[in-house]
């Protein structure tokens, strides 16, 4: 019997700000029933964010991705999800990661969406956003599959101010993309409230991709190869890790603690499961 798998889902924000009960909710609905998932979130010394919309703020949280990703190798996680569409420091964390599999929202997002249709759209909150999460998507191979960005003019912290008129803006930019830009599959750019995608599903008639749910199920999906394959992340060339003598001499990796909050969905009881 393969043992559970470990899978993280980091959230690049302080824990205060309440994302961690989300996304737990979201890993209970959503994750196998062998798999154990561990939600964690920034540890206020790092800041205390409650998004990461400005490169600037990118800037200042990927020292804790890449504390948070390190950590979570050394634990013996089979896979680490960073929880932020632009895909903050998922090439850094990846570098430091060991065997460890890494994975993003956007990266996630787009596999899943190509593997479902020729042409897809994302709605986005700004359109401050599209500029990068452009270059994320080009970065990933998936320029030519995409209709467009569409935003709606929401920052992160505005969409649950108003969930009446949030839904009212995402299904208008969501029929745009679809009747009038032919998309036919959408990936909602920020993760809206737990099951929201399948009410979006129904009055749009395509695919609506989650982000939050897409980088926990590509990191579940990619720990299931690793164990089950030997498909280990490649530690040469490009992908070549720091030396760890090196990292000890620098300092800042490892002291203190990586995490502000962590939540754990359990995997299920494999005795109780056979009963």
């Amino acid at each position: 019997m393969m043992e559970p798998l470990k899978v993280m889902y980091f959230s690049p924000v302080a824990a205060s700000h309440g994302h961690d009960e989300i996304f737990a909710q979201m890993a209970l609905d959503h994750k196998l029933p062998d798999t154990e998932v561990h939600i964690t979130s920034m540890p206020e010394t790092e800041g205390r964010f409650s998004h990461i919309e400005f490169r600037s703020y990118e800037a200042m949280v990927t020292r804790g991705i890449i504390r948070a990703a390190r950590q979570a190798a050394r634990e013996g996680f089979d896979a680490f999800a960073i929880g932020c569409f632009y895909d903050t420091a998922l090439h850094d964390a990846r570098e430091i990661s060991g065997d460890m599999v890494v994975t993003a929202p956007c990266v996630s997002s787009c596999e899943i969406a190509a593997s479902l249709a020729n042409r897809f759209g994302v709605i986005v909150g700004r359109r401050k956003w599209v500029n990068q999460m452009g270059a994320t998507v080009r970065e990933h191979g998936h320029g030519h599959r995409l209709s467009g960005f569409y935003h709606v003019e929401l920052g992160v912290t505005e969409f649950q101010l108003d969930h009446s008129e949030t839904e009212r803006r995402l299904v208008e930019a969501g029929r745009k993309a679809v009747e009038e830009e032919f998309a036919e599959a959408i990936i909602l750019g920020c993760t809206m409230e737990v099951g929201f995608y399948r009410d979006l599903e129904k009055r749009l008639g395509v695919p609506v991709i989650d982000p939050s749910i897409a980088a926990l199920k590509r990191a579940e999906h990619a720990a299931i190869l690793k164990k089950q394959c030997g498909w280990k992340p490649s530690r040469r060339w490009s992908c070549e890790a720091p030396p760890e003598d090196e990292i000890a001499r620098i300092g800042g990796f490892d002291e203190g603690d990586a995490f502000g909050n962590r939540i754990v969905v359990q995997a299920a009881d494999p005795a109780r499961s056979a009963a």
